[in-house]
Protein backbone atom coordinates (compact mmCIF):
# COMPACT_ATOMS: atom_id res chain seq x y z
CA UNK A 1 0.00 0.00 0.00
CA UNK A 2 2.92 2.79 0.99
CA UNK A 3 4.61 1.69 -2.33
CA UNK A 4 1.21 2.51 -4.30
CA UNK A 5 0.96 5.34 -2.45
CA UNK A 6 4.50 6.45 -3.26
CA UNK A 7 3.75 5.39 -6.82
CA UNK A 8 0.56 7.95 -7.11
CA UNK A 9 2.65 10.61 -5.74
CA UNK A 10 4.92 10.57 -7.96
CA UNK A 11 2.68 10.65 -11.01
CA UNK A 12 0.57 13.48 -9.42
CA UNK A 13 3.88 15.35 -8.86
CA UNK A 14 4.52 14.79 -13.01
CA UNK A 15 1.27 16.24 -14.25
CA UNK A 16 1.18 18.88 -11.82
CA UNK A 17 4.70 20.07 -13.70
CA UNK A 18 3.28 19.32 -16.97
CA UNK A 19 0.54 21.76 -16.05
CA UNK A 20 2.39 24.42 -14.69
CA UNK A 21 4.48 24.21 -18.06
CA UNK A 22 1.80 24.48 -20.39
CA UNK A 23 0.44 27.30 -18.66
CA UNK A 24 3.80 29.07 -18.76
CA UNK A 25 3.93 28.43 -22.33
CA UNK A 26 -0.44 29.68 -22.57
CA UNK A 27 0.93 32.85 -20.49
CA UNK A 28 4.05 33.41 -22.61
CA UNK A 29 1.70 33.55 -25.65
CA UNK A 30 -0.87 35.19 -24.27
CA UNK A 31 1.88 37.78 -23.70
CA UNK A 32 3.47 37.90 -26.83
CA UNK A 33 6.44 36.55 -25.72
CA UNK A 34 6.13 33.22 -27.87
CA UNK A 35 5.69 33.47 -31.39
CA UNK A 36 4.76 29.30 -31.60
CA UNK A 37 1.09 28.92 -31.53
CA UNK A 38 0.32 25.68 -33.30
CA UNK A 39 2.51 22.74 -33.86
CA UNK A 40 2.23 19.56 -35.83
CA UNK A 41 -0.15 17.65 -33.09
CA UNK A 42 -2.64 20.19 -34.65
CA UNK A 43 -2.60 18.70 -37.93
CA UNK A 44 -2.49 14.90 -36.43
CA UNK A 45 -5.65 15.72 -34.01
CA UNK A 46 -7.30 16.94 -37.16
CA UNK A 47 -6.74 13.93 -38.61
CA UNK A 48 -7.57 11.60 -35.83
CA UNK A 49 -10.88 13.51 -35.98
CA UNK A 50 -11.87 12.45 -39.30
CA UNK A 51 -10.50 8.91 -38.73
CA UNK A 52 -12.60 8.35 -36.12
CA UNK A 53 -16.11 9.83 -37.78
CA UNK A 54 -15.70 7.31 -40.29
CA UNK A 55 -14.15 4.34 -38.31
CA UNK A 56 -17.09 5.29 -35.83
CA UNK A 57 -19.22 6.25 -38.62
CA UNK A 58 -18.63 2.46 -40.04
CA UNK A 59 -19.29 0.82 -36.94
CA UNK A 60 -22.19 2.33 -36.03
CA UNK A 61 -24.25 1.61 -38.84
CA UNK A 62 -22.31 -1.61 -39.10
CA UNK A 63 -23.38 -3.13 -35.34
CA UNK A 64 -27.16 -0.92 -36.21
CA UNK A 65 -28.22 -3.29 -38.95
CA UNK A 66 -26.47 -6.54 -37.94
CA UNK A 67 -28.16 -6.51 -34.60
CA UNK A 68 -31.54 -5.25 -36.08
CA UNK A 69 -33.48 -8.17 -35.21
CA UNK A 70 -32.32 -8.49 -32.02
CA UNK A 71 -33.01 -5.16 -30.83
CA UNK A 72 -36.40 -4.60 -32.29
CA UNK A 73 -38.40 -7.51 -31.20
CA UNK A 74 -41.95 -9.03 -33.07
CA UNK A 75 -44.90 -6.90 -31.75
CA UNK A 76 -47.41 -8.79 -29.70
CA UNK A 77 -49.95 -6.57 -28.58
CA UNK A 78 -52.34 -3.98 -30.38
CA UNK A 79 -51.11 -0.49 -29.06
CA UNK A 80 -47.93 -1.88 -30.00
CA UNK A 81 -48.31 -0.82 -33.93
CA UNK A 82 -48.87 2.87 -32.57
CA UNK A 83 -45.41 2.71 -30.24
CA UNK A 84 -43.93 1.35 -33.39
CA UNK A 85 -44.61 3.62 -36.01
CA UNK A 86 -43.93 7.10 -33.35
CA UNK A 87 -40.78 5.10 -31.93
CA UNK A 88 -39.50 4.69 -35.30
CA UNK A 89 -40.85 8.20 -37.05
CA UNK A 90 -38.21 9.94 -33.68
CA UNK A 91 -35.52 7.95 -34.26
CA UNK A 92 -35.35 8.89 -38.09
CA UNK A 93 -36.03 12.38 -37.34
CA UNK A 94 -33.52 12.53 -34.38
CA UNK A 95 -30.95 10.07 -36.40
CA UNK A 96 -31.02 12.26 -39.57
CA UNK A 97 -30.15 15.39 -37.21
CA UNK A 98 -27.79 13.60 -35.11
CA UNK A 99 -25.78 11.89 -38.21
CA UNK A 100 -25.52 15.58 -39.90
CA UNK A 101 -24.43 17.29 -36.52
CA UNK A 102 -21.93 14.65 -35.71
CA UNK A 103 -20.17 14.95 -39.47
CA UNK A 104 -20.14 18.65 -39.43
CA UNK A 105 -18.78 18.71 -35.64
CA UNK A 106 -15.99 15.99 -36.73
CA UNK A 107 -15.29 17.96 -40.51
CA UNK A 108 -15.19 20.93 -39.06
CA UNK A 109 -12.82 20.14 -36.69
CA UNK A 110 -10.66 19.47 -39.41
CA UNK A 111 -11.32 21.53 -41.83
CA UNK A 112 -10.86 24.58 -39.36
CA UNK A 113 -7.76 24.00 -37.94
CA UNK A 114 -5.43 26.48 -36.72
CA UNK A 115 -3.14 27.87 -40.08
CA UNK A 116 -0.74 30.41 -39.47
CA UNK A 117 -1.55 31.77 -42.60
CA UNK A 118 -5.47 31.55 -42.20
CA UNK A 119 -7.75 34.71 -40.78
CA UNK A 120 -11.17 33.62 -39.11
CA UNK A 121 -13.77 35.31 -40.52
CA UNK A 122 -15.94 37.18 -38.09
CA UNK A 123 -19.80 36.45 -38.50
CA UNK A 124 -21.46 38.49 -35.95
CA UNK A 125 -25.29 37.83 -36.73
CA UNK A 126 -27.63 36.73 -39.12
CA UNK A 127 -31.63 37.09 -38.34
CA UNK A 128 -32.15 34.85 -40.70
CA UNK A 129 -30.61 31.91 -39.93
CA UNK A 130 -31.38 32.61 -36.43
CA UNK A 131 -35.13 32.06 -37.11
CA UNK A 132 -34.92 29.06 -39.34
CA UNK A 133 -32.76 26.89 -36.93
CA UNK A 134 -35.10 27.90 -33.94
CA UNK A 135 -38.60 28.06 -35.93
CA UNK A 136 -37.71 24.64 -38.06
CA UNK A 137 -36.84 22.34 -34.91
CA UNK A 138 -39.51 24.17 -32.84
CA UNK A 139 -42.03 22.61 -35.04
CA UNK A 140 -40.89 18.95 -35.69
CA UNK A 141 -41.10 18.87 -32.22
CA UNK A 142 -44.07 19.98 -31.20
CA UNK A 143 -45.37 17.63 -34.05
CA UNK A 144 -43.46 14.50 -32.21
CA UNK A 145 -44.54 15.50 -28.80
CA UNK A 146 -48.38 15.95 -30.06
CA UNK A 147 -48.48 12.83 -31.21
CA UNK A 148 -46.33 11.07 -28.46
CA UNK A 149 -48.94 12.70 -26.09
CA UNK A 150 -51.89 11.19 -28.48
CA UNK A 151 -50.37 7.77 -28.47
CA UNK A 152 -49.73 7.80 -24.76
CA UNK A 153 -53.13 9.19 -24.15
CA UNK A 154 -54.89 6.11 -25.68
CA UNK A 155 -52.69 3.58 -24.57
CA UNK A 156 -53.02 5.06 -20.97
CA UNK A 157 -57.05 5.49 -20.91
CA UNK A 158 -59.62 4.21 -18.64
CA UNK A 159 -59.61 0.01 -18.81
CA UNK A 160 -63.09 -1.53 -20.38
CA UNK A 161 -65.29 -2.77 -18.00
CA UNK A 162 -64.46 -6.44 -19.94
CA UNK A 163 -61.05 -6.53 -18.75
CA UNK A 164 -59.13 -9.22 -17.22
CA UNK A 165 -58.03 -7.61 -13.80
CA UNK A 166 -54.14 -9.10 -13.06
CA UNK A 167 -52.03 -7.73 -10.05
CA UNK A 168 -48.38 -7.42 -10.52
CA UNK A 169 -46.66 -6.56 -7.25
CA UNK A 170 -43.08 -6.79 -7.40
CA UNK A 171 -40.42 -7.08 -4.26
CA UNK A 172 -37.00 -7.96 -3.72
CA UNK A 173 -36.23 -9.85 -5.90
CA UNK A 174 -39.43 -11.37 -7.68
CA UNK A 175 -42.91 -10.84 -8.95
CA UNK A 176 -46.13 -12.10 -7.51
CA UNK A 177 -48.90 -12.76 -9.82
CA UNK A 178 -52.51 -12.54 -8.03
CA UNK A 179 -55.73 -13.12 -10.16
CA UNK A 180 -59.25 -12.36 -8.60
CA UNK A 181 -60.74 -15.55 -8.94
CA UNK A 182 -64.64 -16.38 -9.82
CA UNK A 183 -65.89 -13.26 -9.07
CA UNK A 184 -63.66 -10.99 -11.29
CA UNK A 185 -62.95 -8.35 -8.44
CA UNK A 186 -59.22 -8.06 -6.67
CA UNK A 187 -59.71 -8.49 -3.16
CA UNK A 188 -58.25 -5.44 -0.84
CA UNK A 189 -54.80 -5.99 0.84
CA UNK A 190 -52.80 -4.17 3.64
CA UNK A 191 -49.30 -3.92 4.04
CA UNK A 192 -50.08 -4.50 7.66
CA UNK A 193 -50.94 -8.11 6.52
CA UNK A 194 -47.54 -8.93 4.85
CA UNK A 195 -46.09 -12.30 5.96
CA UNK A 196 -44.29 -15.02 5.36
CA UNK A 197 -47.59 -17.00 4.68
CA UNK A 198 -49.77 -13.98 3.16
CA UNK A 199 -47.14 -12.38 0.62
CA UNK A 200 -49.68 -9.76 -0.88
CA UNK A 201 -50.91 -9.45 2.63
CA UNK A 202 -54.83 -9.67 1.09
CA UNK A 203 -57.51 -8.83 3.56
CA UNK A 204 -59.42 -12.18 4.64
CA UNK A 205 -62.16 -9.69 5.85
CA UNK A 206 -62.62 -8.56 2.37
CA UNK A 207 -65.37 -10.74 0.74
CA UNK A 208 -63.55 -10.49 -2.99
CA UNK A 209 -60.35 -11.83 -1.16
CA UNK A 210 -61.30 -15.03 -0.77
CA UNK A 211 -61.63 -16.67 -4.00
CA UNK A 212 -58.58 -14.48 -5.23
CA UNK A 213 -55.51 -17.10 -6.52
CA UNK A 214 -51.72 -16.91 -7.67
CA UNK A 215 -49.67 -18.51 -10.10
CA UNK A 216 -46.08 -18.81 -10.76
CA UNK A 217 -46.26 -17.42 -14.43
CA UNK A 218 -48.51 -14.81 -16.00
CA UNK A 219 -50.91 -16.07 -18.00
CA UNK A 220 -53.46 -14.14 -19.80
CA UNK A 221 -55.57 -14.78 -22.75
CA UNK A 222 -55.51 -13.21 -26.27
CA UNK A 223 -57.54 -10.90 -27.76
CA UNK A 224 -58.97 -9.56 -24.75
CA UNK A 225 -57.88 -6.05 -22.57
CA UNK A 226 -56.05 -7.04 -19.76
CA UNK A 227 -55.32 -4.65 -16.91
CA UNK A 228 -52.53 -5.01 -14.80
CA UNK A 229 -52.51 -3.17 -11.54
CA UNK A 230 -48.98 -2.92 -10.53
CA UNK A 231 -47.33 -2.28 -7.08
CA UNK A 232 -44.67 -2.39 -5.10
CA UNK A 233 -43.61 -4.09 -1.89
CA UNK A 234 -40.37 -2.75 -0.91
CA UNK A 235 -38.84 -0.65 -3.35
CA UNK A 236 -38.96 0.55 -7.15
CA UNK A 237 -39.63 -1.78 -9.35
CA UNK A 238 -40.50 -1.50 -13.26
CA UNK A 239 -43.21 -4.07 -15.23
CA UNK A 240 -41.22 -4.27 -18.72
CA UNK A 241 -42.62 -7.03 -21.17
CA UNK A 242 -40.75 -5.49 -24.60
CA UNK A 243 -43.10 -8.11 -27.29
CA UNK A 244 -45.70 -5.72 -25.57
CA UNK A 245 -44.22 -2.37 -25.85
CA UNK A 246 -45.32 -2.38 -22.33
CA UNK A 247 -43.46 -0.53 -19.25
CA UNK A 248 -44.79 0.92 -16.07
CA UNK A 249 -42.94 1.43 -12.77
CA UNK A 250 -44.38 -0.20 -9.87
CA UNK A 251 -44.07 2.90 -7.22
CA UNK A 252 -44.62 1.69 -3.32
CA UNK A 253 -47.74 3.42 -1.84
CA UNK A 254 -48.90 4.49 -5.27
CA UNK A 255 -50.66 1.83 -7.69
CA UNK A 256 -50.03 2.05 -11.21
CA UNK A 257 -51.87 0.06 -13.88
CA UNK A 258 -51.39 -0.90 -18.16
CA UNK A 259 -54.53 -2.15 -20.26
CA UNK A 260 -53.23 -3.80 -23.10
CA UNK A 261 -54.50 -6.54 -25.78
CA UNK A 262 -52.49 -9.62 -26.50
CA UNK A 263 -52.19 -10.53 -30.42
CA UNK A 264 -49.81 -13.31 -30.44
CA UNK A 265 -49.93 -16.35 -28.32
CA UNK A 266 -46.75 -17.85 -27.34
CA UNK A 267 -47.15 -20.67 -29.46
CA UNK A 268 -47.67 -18.53 -32.20
CA UNK A 269 -44.89 -16.31 -31.35
CA UNK A 270 -42.83 -19.77 -31.28
CA UNK A 271 -43.87 -20.68 -34.72
CA UNK A 272 -43.30 -16.93 -36.09
CA UNK A 273 -39.54 -17.23 -34.51
CA UNK A 274 -39.17 -20.76 -35.38
CA UNK A 275 -38.05 -20.95 -31.60
CA UNK A 276 -39.88 -24.09 -29.86
CA UNK A 277 -38.20 -22.60 -26.82
CA UNK A 278 -39.81 -19.21 -26.83
CA UNK A 279 -41.05 -17.54 -23.93
CA UNK A 280 -42.57 -14.18 -23.49
CA UNK A 281 -40.77 -12.29 -20.11
CA UNK A 282 -41.62 -10.09 -17.81
CA UNK A 283 -38.36 -8.43 -16.44
CA UNK A 284 -37.67 -5.57 -13.80
CA UNK A 285 -36.13 -2.29 -15.67
CA UNK A 286 -34.90 -0.21 -12.19
CA UNK A 287 -32.02 -1.49 -10.19
CA UNK A 288 -33.92 -3.12 -7.27
CA UNK A 289 -31.12 -4.14 -5.50
CA UNK A 290 -28.07 -6.84 -6.02
CA UNK A 291 -31.14 -9.92 -7.32
CA UNK A 292 -32.03 -7.17 -9.72
CA UNK A 293 -30.83 -9.94 -12.45
CA UNK A 294 -33.60 -12.41 -11.10
CA UNK A 295 -36.29 -10.60 -11.38
CA UNK A 296 -37.66 -12.33 -14.53
CA UNK A 297 -40.99 -14.44 -15.12
CA UNK A 298 -42.33 -15.58 -17.96
CA UNK A 299 -45.47 -14.34 -19.43
CA UNK A 300 -47.68 -17.35 -21.11
CA UNK A 301 -50.76 -16.38 -23.97
CA UNK A 302 -53.12 -18.63 -24.51
CA UNK A 303 -56.50 -18.40 -26.55
CA UNK A 304 -59.25 -17.26 -25.28
CA UNK A 305 -61.08 -20.91 -24.13
CA UNK A 306 -57.81 -22.50 -23.36
CA UNK A 307 -56.87 -19.20 -20.85
CA UNK A 308 -60.93 -20.14 -19.60
CA UNK A 309 -59.90 -23.89 -18.77
CA UNK A 310 -56.99 -23.04 -16.84
CA UNK A 311 -58.05 -20.22 -14.94
CA UNK A 312 -61.34 -22.28 -13.76
CA UNK A 313 -58.76 -25.26 -12.26
CA UNK A 314 -56.76 -22.69 -10.35
CA UNK A 315 -57.37 -23.16 -6.61
CA UNK A 316 -57.46 -19.40 -4.05
CA UNK A 317 -55.08 -18.69 -2.00
CA UNK A 318 -57.46 -18.95 1.36
CA UNK A 319 -58.33 -22.61 0.72
CA UNK A 320 -54.44 -23.48 -0.34
CA UNK A 321 -53.25 -21.44 3.39
CA UNK A 322 -54.75 -22.78 6.32
CA UNK A 323 -53.29 -19.62 8.34
CA UNK A 324 -55.44 -17.79 7.10
CA UNK A 325 -58.40 -19.87 6.40
CA UNK A 326 -58.72 -19.58 10.65
CA UNK A 327 -58.50 -15.78 10.28
CA UNK A 328 -61.87 -15.75 8.03
CA UNK A 329 -63.81 -13.53 9.96
CA UNK A 330 -66.96 -15.35 11.08
CA UNK A 331 -69.64 -13.91 9.41
CA UNK A 332 -67.75 -14.49 6.51
CA UNK A 333 -66.75 -18.45 6.99
CA UNK A 334 -69.96 -19.38 4.44
CA UNK A 335 -69.20 -16.66 2.02
CA UNK A 336 -65.45 -18.50 1.79
CA UNK A 337 -67.25 -22.16 1.76
CA UNK A 338 -69.11 -21.13 -0.91
CA UNK A 339 -66.44 -19.38 -2.99
CA UNK A 340 -63.60 -21.16 -2.67
CA UNK A 341 -65.54 -25.10 -2.56
CA UNK A 342 -64.12 -25.87 0.99
CA UNK A 343 -65.62 -28.84 2.92
CA UNK A 344 -63.72 -28.75 6.19
CA UNK A 345 -64.30 -25.43 7.27
CA UNK A 346 -66.02 -25.11 10.55
CA UNK A 347 -69.17 -22.73 10.62
CA UNK A 348 -70.18 -21.22 14.39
Amino acid sequence: MFNLAIGLGIVLLLAILFLIFRISSLIGVAKGDSDKIATSSNKINGAMFMLFLVGAGFLFFWYSFKEFENYNLPVASEHGSEYEFLFWTTMAVTGVVFVLTQILLFYFSWKYQYKEDTKALFYPENNKLEVIWTFVPAVVLAILVFTGWRVWTDITAPAPKNTNNIEIMGYQFAWGVRYPGTDGELGNTDYRNISAINEFGIDVSDKAALDDFKYQEVVIPKGEPVTFNIRARDVLHSVFVPHFRLKMDAVPGMPTSFTFTATKTTEEMREELNDPEFNYELACTEVCGRGHYSMAKNLVVLEPEEYREWYAKQESIVLNTPELLSKVPDDLKEVALLKTGIDNIELD
